[in-house]
């Protein structure tokens, strides 16, 4: 069975990163609603972007948590702003030799 992927894609500054990072690193898991097996973080600094990638192992799994994920949004004031959401399979991943 593939696994799928939830990349959503932000417009943030330096602050806001450092509190999302923070914010994931400190929890016990994925928020309740959010059958995630796995979640990366990349940033852009010199471009203000950051890139949450979070990995489902079922397509169900993924509807699940990109329906509650969907639900949150960060706050105003926050200094990040959600610019985007896409949704795919993994069809190859490969280590290097």
């Amino acid at each position: 069975m593939p696994d799928y992927v939830r990349v959503a894609n932000f417009e943030g500054d330096e602050s806001a990163l450092d509190a999302i990072v923070s914010e994931i690193s400190s929890a016990d898991g994925p928020p309740e609603g959010v059958p995630g097996k796995r979640i990366l973080v990349l940033a852009n600094r010199e471009e203000g972007q950051i890139v949450i990638v979070v990995r489902f192992g079922s397509k169900e799994d993924l509807e699940t948590g990109s329906a509650t994920l969907d639900a949150m949004s960060p706050p105003d004031d926050s200094g990040m702003r959600r610019v985007s959401v896409d949704k795919f399979e993994v069809v190859l991943e490969r280590d290097a030799p």
